[in-house]
């Protein structure tokens, strides 16, 4: 079971991945920056790894690592973001600068207690590989 704090930050963690549209992506940086208060990448991972039987009501196959890196092992990630019509170069990686999300409105972020992402997005999540669900 995650620290106290950190399963604070789960609902507010889904809600915004849940604000990325489909065909788009978002890193776990991006995440922990529009949810702030502390939140870090890694804490986003330990959200969407947690999720079990509620992964199908939270997008989490839109959550990738920076530079477009897929970070899931086994759960057919890259599948699902092609089917939603997001690109990959010859690496596997998301094309990020046809496909990253700009973040939420700013009326959105306000009237949910949210931060804008900052321009260019975030970088602070880690590379490492993680074991969703």
């Amino acid at each position: 079971m995650p620290p106290h704090e950190e399963r604070d930050y789960y609902e507010r963690i889904y809600k915004v991945v849940n604000q990325i549209p489909r065909g788009q992506v978002a890193t776990y940086g991006d995440i922990a920056a529009i949810v702030g208060d502390g939140c870090d990448g890694r804490i986003v991972g330990h959200a969407l790894g947690a999720l079990g039987p509620n992964s199908m009501k939270v997008a989490w196959q839109r959550v990738i690592g920076r530079n477009g890196k897929i970070t899931t092992s086994g759960l057919h990630q890259p599948d699902k973001l092609a089917a939603e019509g997001v690109k990959f170069d010859e690496r596997g990686c998301v094309l990020m600068d046809q496909f990253h999300w700009a973040g939420p409105s700013e009326a959105w972020a306000r009237e949910n207690g949210f931060q804008l992402l900052p321009k260019g997005g975030a970088s602070d999540e880690p590379d490492n590989q993680l074991s969703l669900f």
